[in-house]
């Protein structure tokens, strides 16, 4: 018998519809849908108190969904030879720009493919205070978030990373897709964040066992339904930018856990990219500061909201 991590959910109006496996992956960002559809054959999910098997099954408004999730177990984690694209290495640290899609680090049912995988691989050494699973992460982003990441190679290193970003001095800078056409011009989301009250899953803006949070915003572009912004961060919380935009009614595009279900152009995962990364040398001292290109799948989005081929943005 195995330790379990038990999670609850009550599905709502705008999710009646949606298929089982899609409806809980969107809601557990930290699993793949590969690895709940097997969740579900093993019988690990109950619907309003009965075993569901069928990962095709249409949630009802007002559904109770349990899910059993096997706690990930210490393991040796194996390097592979994954391509990275590095923008800056040296003896102490490593400064990657992550595509859409990938893990930054191993959990229950991403053991392969990760960001610390390949790390491992090509890296030889990371530093060892998070751990055999998080070796060298000092910072994560989502899974459907790209752009810049800063990974630690010694103990020394990460300790010094670490409390810049205890300390708020790292910069971070984001470019995103939200919902909707945005008044002002710029503008500052000063909400405290901690966990969503009913889904353990999600954060929310709330007084309750909760950190202040930060996010200035300045709109780049507007198109019809929809606003290009770039953000930059004051503190780092959870999922602060998609919390607070989605609190603001200007959820990102794609961003299914935290706006509509149903995303538009069939886009899925949140338009949001970590652009800009700046931080002090953990050895020398000296600021450094780098800035990667917007991915195509952020392009995409914008050709797709233009409604015709046109230029990058």
């Amino acid at each position: 018998m195995y330790d379990i991590d038990v999670y609850d959910f009550l599905t709502e109006k705008d999710e009646e519809g949606t298929r089982l496996d899609v409806f809980l992956s969107s809601n557990m960002e930290d699993f793949s849908r590969s690895y709940i559809q097997k969740i579900i054959e093993m019988g690990n999910v109950c619907i309003n108190g009965k075993i569901e098997l069928s990962k095709k099954y249409k949630v009802k408004r007002e559904d109770k969904i349990e899910i059993k999730i096997p706690k990930p177990v210490e393991l040796e984690i194996i390097p592979e030879d994954i391509p990275l694209d590095i923008y800056y290495e040296d003896e102490d640290v490593v400064v990657v720009n992550k595509p859409k899609g990938m893990v930054v680090h191993p959990a229950a049912g991403n053991y392969t493919g990760t960001m610390v995988n390949a790390l491992l691989y090509h890296c030889k050494n990371l530093s060892s205070i998070n751990g055999v699973i998080r070796p060298g992460i000092v910072h994560r982003i989502d899974k459907d978030t790209s752009g810049l990441l800063v990974a630690a190679k010694n103990d020394r290193a990460h300790a010094s990373l670490a409390e810049q970003f205890k300390e708020h001095s790292i910069k971070r800078v984001y470019h995103a897709i939200t919902y909707g056409n945005i008044k002002d011009d710029s503008g500052t989301v000063d909400l405290p964040i901690g966990r969503h009250p009913t889904n353990r899953l999600k954060m929310a803006v709330t007084d309750i066992n909760s950190r202040n949070a930060v996010t200035h915003y300045v709109v780049r572009q507007r198109f019809e339904n929809f606003t290009y912004i770039e953000a930059r961060l004051e503190t780092g919380r959870t999922h602060q930018i998609r919390v607070h935009m989605a609190y603001i009614h200007h959820p990102l595009l794609g961003d299914m856990l935290y706006g509509p279900k149903k995303t538009k152009y069939n886009i899925e995962g949140q338009i949001l990219h970590a652009k800009i990364l700046g931080f002090i040398h953990p050895r020398t001292g000296d600021l450094m500061e780098f800035e990667c290109d917007l991915p195509k799948h952020f392009n995409d989005a914008v050709r797709k909201i233009k409604g015709k081929a046109g230029e990058d943005i």
